[in-house]
């Protein structure tokens, strides 16, 4: 969990990075400070189930697994990239390890995941869909049909709220009454549970609960993660509706350093041993750079491959 915590993290700087540099065309919306919620969630997975992500969707595909050479390569319009170049950050998708799309659209995951989940149910499986979305996305329609269809027919998914305190400028007190977001479960008579999510092993315990129920037949679980994003919005993010102050706040509780000095604490892991783990990373995402920039570019004869209407 640490290193694939500091691959997420490694991976959205080199991104941020290539964008300021002009290498990365359209925009980006990063994760970082949300690394716990992606990484706790994902490994309570078994292979073969499905993941369903969002618009800031980087930390879940890296934590369900998802090849960092080629995530670079599509960010970086390549040929070589997820989408053949076409997608971009916010399309990332790997069908062939369950991962079904990122999503530009505000809860747009969340009906595909009751389809998802009727698919399982349908064809008896066992396995579990999770699907991510944020805050603001709790307040669509589409998560109360999404809720309320799965509840109904007892579907194996599992939503996961990041609660990451704004969706785009608006903090989560001027647009919601309720002060948890897990409350909104029993409305569709299933469990919510809101978590900790900047600490990694308090988002895999719950999401285990969660998973262990929808495989064994007994229906969704809400789980709203308390989280929250060091960096804006978007890249057009000037963050003139938060202080400095608060971020440096949420920044004490940075997932990452406090996951590694409970290791070091707990004498899981000492501090020497500790210490390559953000240079792997690091290596990693160079690897992964240099993979991308030496990838061929997409042919212009094949602008219109996949363009259907």
């Amino acid at each position: 969990m640490l290193q694939t915590m500091y691959l997420i993290r490694a991976f959205e700087e080199r991104a941020d990075d290539l964008f300021a540099h002009g290498r990365v065309h359209g925009t980006m919306h990063l994760s970082a400070g949300q690394e716990a919620v992606a990484t706790g969630v994902c490994a309570a997975l078994l292979p073969g189930d499905y993941l369903l992500s969002t618009h800031r969707g980087h930390g879940h595909c890296i934590a369900r697994g998802a090849d960092v050479r080629r995530m670079m390569a599509e960010f970086l319009g390549k040929e070589t990239g997820y989408c053949r170049g076409r997608g971009g950050s916010m399309h990332i998708a790997d069908v062939d390890e369950g991962i079904l799309g990122a999503n530009g659209i505000v809860a747009g995951g969340l009906p595909l995941a009751a389809g998802v989940g009727l698919s399982i149910h349908i064809r008896r499986g066992t396995q579990v869909c999770v699907v991510f979305f944020g805050d603001g996305a709790a307040n669509e329609g589409a998560f109360h049909e999404s809720l309320n269809l799965a509840s109904v027919w007892t579907l194996p998914v599992v939503y996961v709220c990041e609660n990451n305190q704004y969706a785009m400028s608006m903090p989560v007190h001027t647009s919601m009454k309720i002060e948890r977001i897990a409350d909104r479960a029993a409305a569709y008579g299933l469990p919510g549970e809101q978590v900790n999510g900047m600490d990694v092993l308090a988002v895999y315990d719950a999401a285990t609960r969660a998973v262990e129920r929808a495989r064994r037949g007994a229906g969704p679980t809400l789980l709203e993660c308390l989280t929250y994003r060091y960096r804006g919005h978007s890249k057009s993010d000037a963050q003139r509706y938060r202080t400095r102050e608060e971020v440096e706040d949420w920044r004490t509780r940075d997932p990452i350093v406090l996951f590694q000095q409970r290791l070091i604490a707990e004498r899981v892991l000492s501090a020497a041993a500790a210490e390559p783990f953000a240079g792997r990373a690091r290596e990693a995402i160079d690897d992964a750079v240099r993979f991308a920039e030496s990838s061929p570019e997409p042919d212009p004869a094949t602008l219109l491959d996949g363009v259907y209407a």
